[in-house]
C-alpha cells in the first residue's frame, strides 16, 4: 500500500512540474481575453507590436530583388506577408506579422529612427515567434542590418551586411538557435562571422508545439551574453571566450616556411640492430602441408563425377541452335554418389605445418635517436590584434527578416530593441505572458496534451526521464512479486511428494466409495427385515447390532488410517519420494 501511495506522489510531482508555469484558474471556455496595446515605460530604441495593419508596406518594406547564385524560378523574393490574427488567437484582437508562403524567398525590414550605437549600455533584442503549422524546414531568425547611409530595404537580400543574426532555425532533425556576431577585423577591416556555442538543451519543442515563444538576446558591456527562450536562460557565455572562431586571432602561429630537418628521427621504436636470426629458423617452410596421415575413404568412387546431365531432360521444342547455341541438359547430382563417401578425384586435406615460422624480423627496441613528432616552429602572428571590447559592434539601423521556409504561417510579434532588460520584461509581461497563460489553459481544459507536456518537461529537465521510468516500471515489479513469488526451482523431491499425495488422495476416494456401497446394502437389508414380523424384528435387532460392530470397526480403521497419513506427511521430507510409508489395513465388512 505504501508503494502505491509513493508512486502516486511521484506522478503528482511530475504533473505539478509540468503545470507549474502558466497554471490558471478555470474560466468559461468560450470567453477570450481581450488584447490591449502594451504600455512601455522608458524609450526603447525600436518597438513594433503590429497593432496597426497599415505599417505593412509603409514602415515594414518588402524586398523586390533577387538572390544571387540561385535558380531563376526561385531566385526572386516574392514570398507573401500579412498582418493578421493568429489562427488560434489567445488574445482577442491581437495582430502579428505572418509569413504566408511556403517554398519561397521572403524578405521584409523596418528602419530605426536612428542607428543603435554601443556607448557602454546593454543591448536587448526580443521578439515572439509562433510556428502555427509547426516547422519542416526553414528559419525564423532576424538580422540587425549594419548602418549605411544609402541603405535601400527594397534591395534586401542574403548579401546585405548585418551586425547580428539571432533566432531559431530548423531543417529536418537539425535544430539551431543562432547568435552570430559580425565582428570587424582590426587589421584587414573585413567583417568576420563569429558563432556562439550551441545551447545545451533540446530545441525540438519550440518548432512543433504551435505555441507562442519568446526569444531574447542580451549583450552586456562586460562582453557577456545571455540567450533566453520563454524567459528561461538557455545559453550564456563571453564574446572573448565562447565564440567560434575566436574574436581575437592567436598571438603566435606556425611558420609555414619551416621544414623538418633531414636528420629528424620520428621513429619511437626501431628494429634491434644487434639481433640475429636463429640458425634453425627456416623461412622456406610453407604455412600448410598435405596431411601425411590422411587416407582415401573406403568406397570412394573415383570414376564417378559429382554431377551428371539430367537423363530425363528434353530439349525445348522452340530451341534454335543457330540462335541459342548447342543445347545441353542441365546438371543434377549423381545418384551413385548418394551412398558413397565421395566421388571424383580424391585429394588429401591440408594441415598447419608444425615447422612453419614465417619470415624472420628483428624485435623492436626504443629508438635512442627518437626526437618526437616534428612540428613547425611558432612565430608571431603578423595579423594579430586584440579587441577587448567586442561588444561594441558595428552600429545597426534596421531589423530584417530574410528567410527561406518550407512551412507557411509563421507569426512574428512584439519586436523590441532596447538597452534595458527590465523594459523588455515589461513588454513580455503584457503580451507574451498573457498568451502563454491562455495557451496553457486551453491545453489543460481540453483534457489532451498531458503526454506532450510530460515530454516537453523531460526535454528541459533530463532527470524527469528517470522519474517516468521508475513510475512505469515500479508497478510491474510489485505485481510480479505479488503474483509470482519466488519459490525457487521445482525439485525432484517436491514432484515425488506431490505424486504420492495424489496417489493417497485416490486411495481415500476409493475407500469412501466402498463405504458408501456398504451403507446402501445395509439399508436394503433393513428394509427387508421390516417386512418379516416378529422374526423379522429379531433379525432387525441382530442386524442393527452387527451394523454397529461394523461401523465401530470401520471407525477404528479410519482413525488408524488418519494417524498413518499424518505420520507419512511428517516423514515426507526425510523419506524417499518413491516409497510411501502408508500401510493399508484390510477392510472388514
Amino acid at each position: 500500500m505504501n508503494s502505491w501511495m509513493f508512486l502516486v506522489l511521484m506522478l503528482t510531482v511530475c504533473c505539478h512540474i509540468v503545470k507549474s508555469e502558466g497554471e490558471a484558474e478555470p474560466v468559461e471556455t468560450e470567453k477570450k481575453v481581450q488584447y490591449f496595446p502594451p504600455e512601455i515605460s522608458g524609450s526603447p530604441h525600436f518597438l513594433e507590436t503590429f497593432d496597426d495593419p497599415g505599417v505593412l508596406n509603409n514602415k515594414w518594406i518588402l524586398s523586390d530583388t533577387k538572390k544571387d547564385d540561385t535558380e531563376e524560378a526561385i531566385a526572386k523574393y516574392e514570398g507573401k506577408w500579412n498582418i493578421e490574427e493568429p489562427k488560434s488567437n489567445p488574445l482577442q484582437g491581437d495582430l502579428g506579422l505572418v509569413l504566408k508562403s511556403r517554398a519561397k524567398l521572403h524578405a521584409i525590414a523596418a528602419k530605426f529612427s536612428k542607428p543603435f550605437e554601443f556607448t557602454g549600455q546593454q543591448l536587448v533584442v526580443q521578439y515572439e515567434v509562433k510556428f502555427q503549422e509547426g516547422m519542416e524546414c526553414g528559419g525564423a531568425y532576424i538580422k540587425l542590418l549594419s548602418h549605411s547611409k544609402d541603405m535601400n530595404l527594397k534591395k534586401l537580400n542574403d548579401k546585405t551586411p548585418y551586425t547580428i543574426m539571432f533566432g531559431p532555425d530548423k531543417c529536418g532533425m537539425d535544430h539551431k538557435l543562432h547568435f552570430i556576431l559580425r565582428h570587424t577585423n582590426k587589421k584587414s577591416g573585413q567583417a568576420e562571422e563569429k558563432h556562439a556555442k550551441k545551447p545545451s538543451g533540446s530545441l525540438d519543442g519550440y518548432f512543433t508545439d504551435k505555441k507562442t515563444h519568446l526569444f531574447t538576446l542580451v549583450i552586456a558591456d562586460d562582453n557577456s551574453f545571455e540567450i533566453y527562450v520563454d524567459q528561461e536562460l538557455v545559453n550564456s557565455g563571453n564574446l572573448l571566450e565562447d565564440m567560434s572562431p575566436p574574436v581575437n586571432p592567436p598571438k603566435e602561429i606556425e611558420d609555414k616556411n619551416d621544414k623538418k630537418p633531414e636528420d629528424w628521427d620520428e621513429r619511437e621504436k626501431i628494429p634491434d640492430p644487434d639481433a640475429t636470426k636463429p640458425d634453425d629458423w627456416d623461412e622456406t617452410q610453407p604455412e600448410t602441408i598435405v596431411d601425411p596421415d590422411a587416407a582415401k575413404p573406403s568406397g570412394w568412387l573415383d570414376d564417378e563425377p559429382e554431377l551428371i546431365p539430367d537423363p530425363e531432360a528434353e530439349k525445348p521444342s522452340d530451341w534454335d541452335e543457330d540462335m541459342d547455341g548447342e543445347w545441353e541438359a542441365p546438371q543434377i547430382s549423381n545418384p551413385k554418389c548418394e551412398g558413397a563417401p565421395g566421388c571424383g578425384k580424391w585429394t588429401p586435406p591440408t594441415i598447419k605445418n608444425p615447422k612453419y615460422k614465417g619470415k624472420w624480423s628483428a624485435p623492436k627496441i626504443d629508438n635512442p635517436n627518437y626526437k618526437g613528432k616534428w612540428k613547425p616552429r611558432m612565430i608571431p602572428n603578423p595579423d594579430y590584434y586584440e579587441d577587448l571590447t567586442p561588444y561594441k559592434v558595428t552600429p545597426f539601423s534596421a531589423v530584417a527578416l530574410e528567410l527561406w521556409t518550407m512551412t507557411e504561417d509563421i507569426l512574428f510579434d512584439n519586436f523590441i530593441i532596447t538597452d534595458s532588460k527590465a523594459t523588455a520584461d515589461s513588454l513580455a509581461e503584457q503580451t507574451w505572458a498573457l498568451k502563454k497563460k491562455e495557451e496553457e489553459k486551453k491545453i489543460n481544459s481540453s483534457g489532451v496534451g498531458i503526454f506532450r507536456q510530460l515530454k516537453d518537461a523531460a526535454e528541459e529537465r533530463k532527470w524527469l526521464w528517470g522519474v517516468y521510468a521508475f513510475v512505469i516500471l515500479m508497478p510491474v515489479v510489485v505485481l510480479s512479486i505479488i503474483c509470482c513469488p519466488n519459490r525457487g526451482p521445482l525439485k525432484v523431491d517436491d514432484i515425488a511428494a506431490r505424486k504420492k499425495f495424489d496417489d493417497e488422495k485416490t486411495e481415500a476416494e476409493e475407500e469412501k466409495e466402498e463405504e458408501k456401497a456398504g451403507e446402501e446394502e445395509k439399508a436394503e437389508a433393513s428394509e427387508e427385515s421390516k417386512a418379516g414380523g416378529d422374526a423379522g424384528t429379531g433379525v432387525r435387532r441382530r442386524t442393527k447390532k452387527s451394523d454397529l460392530e461394523v461401523e465401530e470397526e470401520n471407525k477404528e480403521g479410519d482413525d488408524e488410517e488418519e494417524e498413518e497419513e499424518e505420520e507419512a506427511s511428517e516423514s515426507q521430507s526425510n523419506s524417499s519420494p518413491r516409497k510411501s510409508p502408508r500401510k493399508r489395513k484390510p477392510r472388514k465388512d
